[in-house]
Parts: C-alpha cells; sequence; structure tokens
C-alpha cells in the first residue's frame, strides 16, 4: 500500500526520502552562495551566532506605563537585550484614553499612551542609549517614534545613538489586522516622511518592519506569507523612490517581521527563500548597490495562533521548537511567547520562562557554533527552491493585479488568507491537522490556572491623567502646532517635523491623528470584489 503524500502548509508535497535527484541542475555557487553575500541565501553576516546570539526581544505592555515599565525593568534585569513594546488599542488606533470608543479597552492588550508624559514614565530607568527597542505600531507610528526621540533628547542621548524598529507597515493592517487610521495614499505618503526624516534625524533607527507575522496569524501560509509581505515591501520601495529618494538612501534601513511555525522544516526554508528572494529583487528590478540594501533582516516572534489554551504548560514545548525553527533559519531577533498567551496577558512567571527558552538554545545548545547548519541538506534545498518558485507566482499575481494597493483594495490577498485558514479550520475539526491536547490526547480536566488580571481601575486613572495634562499645558501652544501640522499635512512639507513640535507641547496622540483625520480622512473599507 502506498503511503499517503504528505504536504508542507504551502501545499507543497514532502517526499519521504530525499536525494541528490532533489537537486537537479542545482548550483550550490547560485542558489547558495557563502554567509554573508550575495544571494544571502544562508544568512546576512558572515558569523552570524558564531561571535554573537541574536537579540532576545521580548514583546511586553500592558495597563498603564508605570506596570509595563517595571516589567521592562525586570526583562532587562533577567538578560534581555531588546525591548518590544506592545501598545493597546485606542493608542494602535489613534485615539486618547478618554475618547468613547476607547471605553474597555485601555490598557487591555498593550500599555496606554496618551502623550509625552506617559512615555517618559514608560521609559524611566531605561538606558536608550544602550538598549534597542522595537515598537510595535502601525498607523500611528511616527508620533510614538517622535515620543520616544523626545524622551531621548531631555536625557541628552542624541539621535544618532538611538538603534530600534517601529514596524509602521499600514499595508497589513488593510489585509489582516484592522488597526488602520488613513487610507492608504496619505498613509504611503506619511511612511515616506517617516524614512527621510530618520534618514536626517536617526540615521540607526529601523524605519519599518514589513509584517507577515500578522498575516500567518490570520491563517496565510508560509508561501503567502512572504509573498504578501514582499509585496507590500515593493509598494513602500515605489513610494520611496516616487517621492525622490533612491534606493540605496533608505533600503538600508528596511527590516522583516516573520511568524516561526512548529513546521520546523518548512519555516527554514522559508527564511531562506525569503533572503534570495529579496536579494534578486533589490539587485535587479530596483538597481540597489549597496550590500545593506539587498539583505532581508527580520524579527521573529513564535506563533501565537498554535497556541492552546488547553493543557497550556505544552505551549513550552511548541515555544522551544518555533524558536528553534527561528534560530535555524537565521533570524536576527527573536520574541518567544509565553506559555499562557492562549488564555491571557502572561504572567511574570510565563514570561520569564520564554526567555529562558531563547538562553537556553543560545548558551546551552551547539546550534550557534556553526553558521546554516542545513545548508546542502536534500530536503532543505529542495523546500527552499519549491518555496521560492511558489512565493514568486504569488506576487506575480499581485503585480497582475497592479501591485500591492490595487490587490489590497480588490480584498484578493485577504480572501487568499481566509481561504487558507478556512482549509486548515477545517482538517482540525476532521482531525487531519493533529493538535496535540486539543483534538487528540486531550484530558477530561484541565488544571485550574489563574492568569494575569489587568487592574479596572487603569481606565479612570489614565483618563483622570489626561484631564490635568490638558489643564496644565499651554492650550494655545497646543493649538498653533496642530494648525501647522494640518497645513503640512495638506502640503508636501515632512509632517514629523510639525508633529514632533505638536507632541513636545503636549499634544496628545488623540488629538494629532484628529488633526491628520481633518485633512486626509479615514479609511473606509470597501467590499471585497474577489
Amino acid at each position: 500500500m502506498d503511503r499517503p503524500t504528505s504536504r508542507t502548509e504551502s501545499g507543497i508535497p514532502i517526499e519521504p526520502v530525499y536525494g541528490p535527484e532533489a537537486l537537479t541542475d542545482w548550483d550550490p555557487s547560485v542558489n547558495l552562495g557563502v554567509p554573508g553575500e550575495y544571494p544571502y541565501t544562508r544568512g546576512i553576516h558572515a558569523t552570524m551566532y558564531t561571535g554573537r546570539p541574536w537579540t532576545m526581544r521580548q514583546y511586553a505592555g500592558f495597563g498603564t506605563a508605570v506596570e509595563s515599565n517595571a516589567r521592562y525593568r525586570r526583562l532587562i534585569e533577567g538578560g534581555g537585550t531588546g525591548l518590544s513594546v506592545a501598545f493597546d488599542l485606542p493608542t494602535q488606533m489613534g485615539h486618547d484614553s478618554d475618547a468613547p470608543l476607547a471605553a474597555g479597552e485601555v490598557g487591555k492588550v498593550g500599555v496606554a499612551v496618551d502623550s509625552l508624559d506617559d512615555m517618559r514614565v514608560l521609559l524611566d530607568g531605561i538606558p536608550l542609549d544602550r538598549v534597542s527597542t522595537s515598537m510595535t505600531i502601525n498607523a500611528p507610528a511616527a508620533l510614538l517614534l517622535l515620543m520616544y526621540q523626545l524622551v531621548a533628547e531631555e536625557r541628552g542621548v542624541a539621535g544618532g545613538q538611538l538603534t530600534g524598529t517601529i514596524q509602521n507597515d499600514v499595508l497589513k493592517e488593510y489585509i489582516a489586522r484592522g488597526t488602520y487610521i488613513f487610507p492608504p495614499g496619505p498613509s504611503l505618503r506619511l511612511t515616506a516622511d517617516v524614512f527621510r526624516y530618520c534618514r536626517a534625524e536617526l540615521p540607526k533607527w529601523n524605519t519599518i518592519s514589513v509584517s507577515g507575522y500578522h498575516m500567518a496569524e490570520a491563517g496565510a501560509s508560509p508561501a503567502q506569507e512572504i509573498a504578501f509581505t514582499l509585496a507590500d515591501a515593493v509598494a513602500y520601495v515605489r513610494t520611496a523612490l516616487g517621492a525622490g529618494m533612491s534606493v540605496d538612501e533608505f533600503a538600508p534601513r528596511l527590516s522583516f517581521f516573520f511568524v516561526a511555525r512548529t513546521t520546523l522544516l518548512e519555516e527554514v526554508a522559508k527564511f531562506r527563500a525569503a533572503r534570495r528572494i529579496w536579494a534578486r529583487l533589490m539587485r535587479e528590478e530596483f538597481g540597489a548597490r549597496d550590500p545593506k540594501s539587498l539583505t532581508l533582516r527580520f524579527h521573529t516572534q513564535t506563533a501565537g495562533v498554535q497556541l492552546t489554551a488547553q493543557q497550556p504548560e505544552l505551549n513550552l514545548v511548541r515555544v522551544a521548537v518555533q524558536a528553534l525553527a527561528a534560530v535555524l533559519g537565521g533570524t536576527q531577533s527573536l520574541h518567544t511567547n509565553s506559555y499562557d498567551e492562549a488564555i491571557a496577558l502572561p504572567t511574570e512567571k510565563a514570561a520569564t520562562l520564554a526567555l529562558r527558552t531563547q538562553q537556553v538554545l543560545a548558551y546551552e545548545t551547539d546550534v550557534p557554533h556553526t553558521v546554516d547548519p542545513f545548508a546542502g541538506s536534500y530536503a532543505v534545498e529542495r523546500m527552499t527552491d519549491e518555496l521560492e518558485e511558489e512565493v514568486l507566482r504569488l506576487m506575480r499575481r499581485v503585480e497582475d493585479l497592479g501591485g500591492a494597493v490595487a490587490a489590497i483594495e480588490a480584498g484578493f490577498q485577504k480572501a487568499e488568507i481566509e481561504a487558507n485558514a478556512y482549509r486548515i479550520a477545517r482538517e482540525q475539526e476532521a482531525g487531519e491537522r493533529v493538535v496535540v491536547g486539543v483534538n487528540r490526547f486531550a484530558l477530561e480536566r484541565e488544571e485550574p490556572y489563574v492568569p494575569l488580571r489587568v487592574d479596572p481601575g487603569i481606565e479612570a486613572r489614565q483618563c483622570a491623567a489626561l484631564a490635568r495634562l490638558r489643564a496644565e499645558r499651554d492650550g494655545e501652544a497646543v493649538a498653533s502646532a496642530l494648525e501647522e501640522l494640518r497645513e503640512a499635512a495638506a502640503g508636501t512639507a515632512n509632517v514629523l517635523y510639525p508633529m514632533k513640535e505638536a507632541l513636545r507641547a503636549r499634544a496628545t496622540v488623540g488629538e494629532v491623528c484628529g488633526a491628520l483625520r481633518e485633512v486626509w480622512g479615514a479609511y473606509e473599507p470597501s467590499g471585497s470584489t474577489w
């Protein structure tokens, strides 16, 4: 009886055995190269982790700036080498904590930051000249970046000393996540302004983290994750070029954000294929010459969608496998999810265990001691080539529709992801896709779990702080600064400079985003035509 054919998450057949015939006409000098050199299949640095490990960047944020600051300090004291800030939904959507739409959401899925005052508290005691900070913020990314810079300036830390990343990827919000504010046109204009501003004022800051993670969490396959992410990145590159920048002025500061699943072999192949595609794309289509413009630098987070509320301790094993896939795939930084995140915000103990998972991989295994240990593997090299073909096929479909923005407006990416998510759900329900502890090896009775509780009084305290801020600040200075911002938004000037002055005057996130909404409008999604 023939053995049923297994398939990868992207639908590519997996052979029971791979041999030399799997790599017919395969030239390692073309497809692989050497680590740190074009096409960067084997990694973007010659030494990778043999010199130093990846950045261990744990994503955290909840409640008010006071609670989140305490968590950040403990993570740094515990050996974390970078911060990753989670903001609550009102902040992500450009609303203040006392806005009617913010009711019930303040501090729930991240930290509430309404003004420069909150940012000062959030970063209290954090050595901004030594810690790299990633901020998961998109539509209002420019505001949070400027607040971060203002706090650094108050402490005497120059812009050239600051290192970190803002996600700033609004196109994926229209596809998979939904925290958009402005229409695509003004959003891309704001992205280009951020590129220009950072090149002049924050030269070490990564201006965007083009994100496939959220698409994967919504149900995208690995091939869809890479294809739609790189298609979005192409749109950003074209926007910057259209704004008069040369490719090597901004491309070295582009970065990416991907998921790591438990399907280890395909994930390793995915990361290798993505690096190769991006290097060739930047060289051949956009004429990039700076080697840094060709390198796909990326952060990885383990797959939250694969965590289960049932038998949550099993998530420790899942996260370890996912983290190993990211490291074997050559990530630059990594966040490992806490085992209890399928239930609630992680407890401090769970967050510490997540960090310790990375530390075990870095310091107790031999994985970091050699670069790209899967190089030459019949199975992984074949998977890398096949994934590259499928990614390029999907990218061509996006181009045929007129590019990423036109495809988004037609609903193409969203429809493709939803179809794949539906397939996964059907397979799990039928038992064809095993989820340990859920549809196989389940327990009749689960052990009780005590989740982290967010203080319900946070919203009231945050609203009271906003009332004090508005009473204390110079209202005329705020109004004048916001008017200058509106004028810049209506013209062609870089909006970040007047935006910075408005924030310095203690304008709030909601007020700044409100001023831009008055000029640019708010995005209203239309029905899919796909």
